[in-house]
C-alpha cells in the first residue's frame, strides 16, 4: 500500500481548518462518533473517569450558555487555572463554542505572575481548580468573574462550573460561533528575557499544524492509547495533550496527581496499555534513575519528547529498556513542533538516530540555518541561526505577540522571509538539525522554560537585596538547575537561613518551579566597562 502524502494530508488540513467558516467546537467534538471516548481522567488511585464526545458536547453547550448569560462572548479572554482532565475539556470548548479565546495558566505560577496574566490579558473570567483559589485573592480580583471546581462557591460573588453548567441546560444552547482560520483560539504566555511575558496569538488556522504533528510527528493512530504528561498550561500540553487528540478524535490520557512520581507514571504506562507516549527528558532521565526494568506489562511503542534536547547516553538508555527508539523533537510556543525524526508515516521514520542530530523538517515545514551575521542561509555543517523559512512552511502560522509590536519585529528578518527562533545550531546536507543553544539566555528546568530576568525581578523585590544576577547550572535530572548571585543591602548578613528564604521568597512570588537551587551572595556582579552584567561569568 503505497504510502499517503504528507503534502496532500497538509493541504486537506489547511483546507480544512483555514475557512472564513471554521468553528473549532465542530473540529474538536461535534464532528466525531458521539459514542467515542474523548478523553480519560486518571487520578492519583489510577482509578479513571471517562468523557465521551457525547457527553463533552452536551455538557460544554451548557456550560458556553451560562458563560454567554455571564457576557463572555467572541474574542473575550477567558483564563484556566485547571489540572487536565475532564474539567479543563470541557471548559475550552465551552469557551472555543463562544469564539472566545482561552487563556491557559500554570498553577504552579505564584499569584503575582497569575495576576500580571490576567491583566495583561483582559481577562473577564478566570476558571479555577478550587485548591487554587487563593491565588486569585488580590487587589485586581474584581476585574473578572471566578469560576471553580467544586461543589460550592469558595468566596462571595463566585460561581462553580457545576452551579454554571446545571443552569445551562435548563436554558435554550447558544448558537456555535465560527470565527474563520484567522480568529483567535488561544492566548498563551512566555516568558521574556527582557520585559514582561509575552502573549503568543494562537489563531484556529494553527489547528493544521497541530494535527499535522500528532498525525507525523507523535504517530498517534486510531488504536493507539495516548499519554502526553506536558502541564496545559504549557504549549506542549495545550497543542497536543488537550487540542490534537480531539481534533483527530483520538482519546487521550489525563493523570491528575501533582508532582512526577516515577512509580505511578510506570502503573499508568502498564494498567491502562498505553501505546503512544509523548514527554520531556527530565521524564525519562527521572525513569532512568528510579527504574532499572520495565515492568512487563508496559508495552510502549512509540516515544517522543520535547522541551530540550535529549542527551545520548538517555537515548541509549531508553531505546535498551524499552526497546524503540525516543524521537527527540524541536519547537517553540510559537510554531508548534516542526522538526524531529516521524513516529508517523512519512516514509523517514525509520530514519536512525545520530547522536546530537533532532531530526529533518516535518511535513509542512523548512528549517534553515542563517549566517550569524547575514539572514542568507549558512553552508551544510556551519554554526548559525535557526530559522523557518515561511516561504516553504504552508503550517507556520504565528504573526506576532499580543500587544507587544517591539518584541514582535525582532522574531522576523527585515523581510518576512524567515522567522528567528532564537536558537542556535547546523544542519546537515540532508536537512538534519543539530541542536546548539539557545541564544536568548533562558534556563530550561524541568521541561520549564524560565526567563532569568523574572526571576531577578523576584528576588530583587525582596527588602534584603539590592541586586543579582542569575544563571543556569547542569543538572542530571532536571537538564538545568538555577543559581543565583546575590548583592545584599547594607546591613544585611549573608546567612545560610537568608539564602533558603530567599529561595522561597521566589517560588512565593514568581512561580514553585523556578526557586533557585543555589544562592551564593557576593560582594559585586562581574560586569563590562559600560556597567552591563557578564550574564556569562555569574557561573
Amino acid at each position: 500500500m503505497p504510502v499517503p502524502d504528507p503534502e496532500h494530508h497538509v493541504r486537506d488540513w489547511l483546507a480544512t481548518y483555514d475557512t472564513p467558516t471554521t468553528s473549532v467546537a465542530h473540529l474538536l467534538c461535534d464532528r466525531h462518533d458521539p459514542h467515542a471516548t474523548a478523553t480519560t481522567e486518571i487520578g492519583p488511585t489510577l482509578a479513571a473517569t471517562t468523557l465521551t464526545f457525547g457527553e463533552l458536547a452536551q455538557r460544554s453547550r451548557a456550560l458556553a450558555t451560562a458563560l454567554a448569560d455571564l457576557g463572555i462572548t467572541t474574542g473575550d479572554r477567558v483564563a484556566t487555572l485547571i489540572p487536565k482532565g475532564t474539567d479543563l475539556t470541557v471548559t475550552a470548548l465551552a469557551v472555543w463554542r463562544l469564539g472566545a479565546v482561552l487563556v491557559p495558566l500554570l498553577s504552579s505560577f505564584a499569584p503575582s505572575a497569575i495576576t500580571e496574566r490576567l491583566t495583561a490579558s483582559g481577562a473577564r473570567l478566570v476558571v479555577c481548580e478550587a485548591e487554587y483559589r487563593n491565588k486569585l485573592d488580590t487587589d485586581h480580583s474584581p476585574a473578572w468573574h471566578i469560576a471553580t471546581t467544586g461543589t460550592h462557591p469558595l468566596r462571595e460573588g463566585d460561581h462553580t462550573l457545576a452551579t454554571l453548567t446545571e443552569s445551562g441546560a435548563a436554558s435554550p444552547p447558544v448558537a456555535d460561533a465560527a470565527v474563520g482560520g484567522d480568529g483567535p483560539l488561544a492566548l498563551v504566555y512566555v516568558s521574556g528575557v527582557v520585559g514582561p511575558p509575552r502573549g503568543v496569538r494562537v489563531p484556529v488556522r494553527a489547528l493544521a499544524a497541530m494535527h499535522a504533528y500528532h498525525h507525523y510527528g507523535l504517530g498517534v493512530d486510531d488504536e493507539d492509547v495516548y499519554w502526553n504528561t506536558a502541564d496545559p498550561g504549557t504549549a506542549y500540553g495545550l497543542y497536543h495533550g488537550l487540542i490534537s487528540p480531539l481534533l483527530a478524535g483520538h482519546n487521550s490520557l489525563a493523570l491528575r496527581a501533582g508532582f512526577f512520581d516515577p512509580e505511578l507514571t510506570l502503573d499508568v504506562l502498564g494498567l491502562y496499555g498505553v501505546t503512544n507516549l509523548a514527554t520531556d527528558p527530565t521524564t525519562y532521565r527521572t525513569l532512568r534513575a528510579a527504574t532499572k526494568t520495565l515492568p512487563p506489562e508496559v508495552m510502549v511503542q512509540r516515544l517522543a519528547s520535547a522541551g530540550e534536547p535529549l542527551a545520548p547516553d538517555v537515548i541509549d538508555w531508553v531505546t535498551d529498556v524499552f526497546g524503540v527508539p525516543v524521537r527527540d523533537h524541536y519547537g517553540q510556543t510559537e510554531l508548534g513542533w516542526c522538526v524531529g525524526i516521524p513516529n508517523g508515516e512519512t516514509g523517514r521514520e525509520n530514519t536512525s538516530v545520530t547522536p546530537g542530530a533532532i531530526g529533518p523538517a516535518l511535513p509542512g515545514w523548512r528549517v534553515r540555518v542563517l549566517e550569524a551575521i547575514s539572514d542568507d542561509p549558512a553552508p551544510a555543517g556551519a554554526y548559525g541561526r535557526v530559522a523557518v523559512d515561511l516561504a516553504e512552511s504552508p503550517l507556520a502560522w504565528f504573526d506576532g505577540y499580543d500587544a507587544n509590536e517591539g518584541a514582535s519585529q525582532v522574531r522576523f528578518t527585515p523581510d518576512r522571509a524567515y522567522y528567528l527562533t532564537g536558537d542556535t545550531g547546523i544542519q546537515d546536507r540532508q536537512g538534519t538539525l543539530f541542536f546548539s543553544t539557545r541564544d536568548d539566555g533562558a534556563i530550561l528546568t524541568h521541561g520549564y522554560r524560565i526567563a532569568p530576568a523574572e526571576v531577578e525581578s523576584a528576588l530583587n523585590a525582596h527588602p534584603a537585596v539590592q541586586e543579582c544576577g542569575v544563571y543556569s547550572i547542569p543538572d542530571e535530572l532536571a537538564g538545568q538547575v538555577i543559581g543565583a548571585r546575590v548583592v545584599l543591602n547594607a546591613g544585611r548578613e549573608a546567612t545560610p537561613e537568608l539564602a533558603e528564604e530567599l529561595k522561597e521568597w521566589v517560588r512565593e512570588q514568581f512561580a514553585t518551579h523556578a526557586g533557585p537551587r543555589v544562592v551564593d551572595f557576593v560582594d559585586e556582579l562581574p560586569r563590562t566597562a559600560s556597567g552591563k552584567m557578564r550574564r556569562a561569568r555569574l557561573r
